[in-house]
């Protein structure tokens, strides 16, 4: 856990991988230039966020599987996919393909509930049973059942010139201990008790909690995390938040950043909806300064590594020069040691 002092061990960002409607390959191909240049940059970690019905990544497996042939060290997260729109056995068929391509660099990100704007499309999604679908937490123990190869089917063996599993195949050893779960306090126990690794990310809840500080929630739910794992010693936290450095943006970039983020300033200011939803503030200037605000932060000290996530409507240029900045100068200023 990082300290005033101490070294940050992992560095890594996301991003949601937009794309213009009308060219739509344009914008996954620059996600995956983007990938390849974090691993020549010496980033730990890249991660994928996943959209649906919108112009970001609805498939970072797929995604992943091409930037698997374009990397040879980097790991590769999802954070996260939503399961309510996922078959468990069917998806760990995919992840345990990607992983295989990999070499064990795949990191699954998931979460649950029911999907975003679910009845605008459920009858599309499920149009015989969405009504009756299950959207708790038994869908990630299904996937962790499918990805550790409990049995998924009754027959195993010869039928014909065609052989049979009674598991999901390909069988990837040692993915389902990189999977991750994405959530409030009640997750982050739950993920604990489960002994899977736990996100955090720029978005909390006041459930559970007497603050109204976004950065003492976050910490309060790592620790709540901690407490709960099975296994202290191999429990991973990646803390999220957007953070833009601008060592080498040009005057109409750092209007730009400076713009973005105060314009989503005051939904940070007091909790939101009926859960409370409580935003974190984006964080915009030079690396020196970041880093000053983030060894303050009660969320980072607790984390034992980072993923910065890229805000969502910028364009290449800025995304070059943001990630630049974190591996150069932010990363550095932190402690932190490019990979290779």
């Amino acid at each position: 856990m990082p300290q005033r002092g101490e070294p940050l061990q992992k560095l890594g960002f996301l991003t949601i991988g937009r794309f213009d409607e009308n060219d739509p390959r344009a914008g996954h191909l620059e996600t995956l230039r983007m990938i390849e240049l974090a691993e020549e940059l010496g980033f730990d970690s890249v991660w994928l966020r996943n959209r649906h019905l919108q112009y970001g990544i609805s498939s970072p497996v797929a995604v992943l599987a091409a930037a698997s042939m374009r990397t040879s060290r980097i790991e590769l997260g999802t954070a996260v996919i939503p399961l309510g729109l996922e078959n468990p056995l069917r998806l760990a068929e995919d992840l345990a393909t990607v992983d295989l391509l990999s070499d064990g660099r795949l990191n699954p990100g998931v979460s649950v509930g029911v999907p975003m704007r679910y009845d605008d499309f459920k009858t599309s999604l499920y149009p015989e049973t969405h009504g009756m679908e299950n959207f708790s937490k038994d869908r990630v123990i299904r996937l962790l059942d499918n990805l550790r190869g409990e049995p998924v089917s009754d027959f195993e063996g010869t039928v014909g010139i065609e052989q049979f599993s009674r598991r999901v195949q390909p069988h990837s050893p040692g993915l389902a201990d990189r999977v991750w779960y994405g959530g409030g306090r009640s997750s982050a126990i739950w993920a604990g008790e489960q002994g899977i690794n736990y996100l955090t990310s720029s978005v909390v809840t006041i459930e559970g909690t007497d603050s109204r500080d976004f950065a003492t929630i976050q910490a309060e739910n790592i620790d709540a995390y901690r407490a709960h794992h099975v296994d202290p010693a191999r429990a991973r936290v990646s803390q999220g938040l957007v953070v833009i450095p601008t060592d080498s943006a040009t005057p109409e970039q750092i209007r730009k950043y400076e713009d973005y983020a105060a314009a989503r300033f005051e939904r940070t200011l007091t909790p939101q909806g009926p859960r409370g939803m409580l935003f974190a503030p984006d964080y915009v200037g030079p690396s020196d300064e970041l880093a000053e605000r983030l060894w303050d932060h009660a969320g980072f000290q607790r984390a034992t590594e980072v993923a910065i996530a890229l805000p969502f409507s910028f364009d290449e240029p800025d995304y070059l020069q943001i990630v630049g900045d974190l591996a150069g100068r932010l990363g550095p200023a932190l402690g932190w040691s490019p990979a290779g």
